[in-house]
């Protein structure tokens, strides 16, 4: 079953485009990757989803019902943790938790243990918290339910490395247990640590999607190779897929290589007698940035955000 499903969902602002004909589908099961530089409708789509706005024309389903303004019911079957999170600043977490728990019908089984894991102390009111720590009570009011589907916007933003770790050790778990996770990121590092298929957005449409693997097998790798005699640049920039060829010294030598070019390389390079030879692979990000450069104009977010 497609957990999330979309058909040509389109939200205007005005005149002003948020999202324009955004078809897609997310399996259950799934961690879900969903990307784009600010103002490409990543924002506007996921409160589409939520039945926070309405879109202008198309429509969207979760969990096998249609999404509405009118969708309390679920809500229920949907943690969410917003890009921004606001909550009660004369409240404590508990006051959170407690008022949560009470449109759900329950505490949550998973509420004691996701306060240990994240050694939160409920007793604080929010005024007195870090960054940090409000985005942890963010979290932990998502998770304590155990949903059947996250919608989780930026989730590990002002975390440490290791409440970071815990996050995504918590979303490794939730899916093995058959929930779906749909993540916005910034972090791209962060989208290849948990997710299996990315979607990208740029303008308000999706202009590709893939998955993980497929996405990271077009990495670029950066090459450095230290020749015993002197070389001429050209040695390397004439393979097909090599760029940005740079001569760090007379017998030193910096590329770029795209894809299956890095196995024309080493063969080139093994044309000279080579002293040293390092490769480094270049992240998702760099990736992204090579493969889906933005080039459109910023769209508008509903009160100015995306």
């Amino acid at each position: 079953m497609d957990v999330i499903s979309t058909r040509s969902l389109t939200k205007y602002y005005g005149k002003t485009k948020g999202v324009a004909d955004l078809t897609m589908s997310v399996p259950q099961g799934a961690v879900y990757g969903f990307l784009g530089p600010n103002g490409a409708g990543k924002t506007t789509t996921i409160r589409c989803l939520l039945g926070m706005l309405k879109p202008t024309s198309g429509s969207a389903t979760l969990l096998g019902e249609a999404v509405s303004l009118d969708g309390a019911d679920l809500r229920h079957h949907i943690g969410y943790v917003a890009g921004e999170v606001r909550l009660y600043e004369k409240e404590t977490g508990r006051w959170h938790m407690q008022y949560a728990a009470g449109f759900r019908g329950g505490k949550g089984r998973l509420a004691d243990e996701l306060l240990e894991r994240f050694e939160f102390d409920p007793s604080r009111r929010v005024r007195e918290l870090s960054k940090g720590n409000k985005q942890k009570l963010a979290l932990i009011l998502a998770l304590a339910h155990d949903p059947e589907l996250l919608i989780l916007d930026e989730p590990t933003s002002g975390l440490d490395p290791l409440n970071q770790e815990t996050v995504y050790s918590v979303i490794e778990e939730r899916v093995a247990e058959g929930r779906t996770v749909f993540l916005s990121s910034h972090v791209l590092s962060e989208v290849e640590r948990v997710c299996d298929t990315v979607g990208i957005i740029r303008g308000g449409q999706l202009v590709a999607e893939e998955g993980v693997k497929a996405l990271l097998g077009k990495r670029l790798r950066q090459v450095g190779v230290e020749f015993a005699e002197p070389v001429d640049p050209a040695l390397l920039a004439q393979v097909p897929g090599v760029d940005n060829v740079t001569a760090i010294s007379a017998t030193s030598l910096t590329a770029r290589a795209r894809g299956d070019a890095v196995d024309a390389l080493i063969k080139r390079v093994a044309e000279r007698q080579v002293l040293d030879l390092h490769i480094q692979q270049a992240s998702l990000e760099d990736v992204f940035l090579e493969y889906y450069r933005d080039t459109a104009e910023p769209v508008a977010a509903e009160g100015g955000e995306e």
